[in-house]
């Protein structure tokens, strides 16, 4: 990872008001850390070290519940600001009651201002949204619960 990507990340942090952030690759893992007055701090490391002073993330509290066997959840794949629609006028790509296959766009997640379409990437019937429109998101982070079909 260089300096402008690193620099992107911070940008990134601060257009969504993050104050921690965190990206794990094949061969690294960074973490950005905004403190009170704006100011920020980065630890980078290799995957297969773990420096001291980095803590893992706790969960919070109110995360949802994990997913029954017949449902299945459509995570984050990156780190970003979620968006239901294409445009703001626009309808949703998905609601609840909504049928998706594996190609179904279900939302757009912004990343360094690239738009980056999210497919279901399952079969099966929207049976909850679980984050609101223009919100960030992090990584893995569970955005719809799908009801899986045959």
């Amino acid at each position: 990872m260089d300096i402008e990507e690193i620099k992107q990340l911070i940008a990134l942090m601060k257009r969504n008001d993050l104050t921690e952030f965190e990206l794990e690759r094949e061969d690294s893992k960074i973490r950005i850390k905004r403190g009170p007055n704006g100011g920020t701090h980065t630890e980078t490391a290799p995957m297969v070290t773990v420096p001291q002073g980095i803590m893992p993330v706790p969960t919070p509290a109110s995360a949802p519940a994990a997913p029954a066997a017949d449902t299945a959840e459509i995570k984050s794949p990156m780190v970003g600001t979620f968006y239901r629609a294409p445009a703001p006028e626009a309808e949703p790509f998905v609601a609840v009651g909504t049928e998706v296959h594996l190609d179904t766009v279900v939302c757009i997640i912004e990343a360094m201002k690239v738009m980056n379409e999210i497919k279901a990437e399952v079969k099966g019937v929207i049976a909850e949204v679980l984050v609101e429109n223009a919100k960030a998101v992090e990584f893995n982070q569970p955005l719809f619960r799908v009801r899986k079909t045959a």
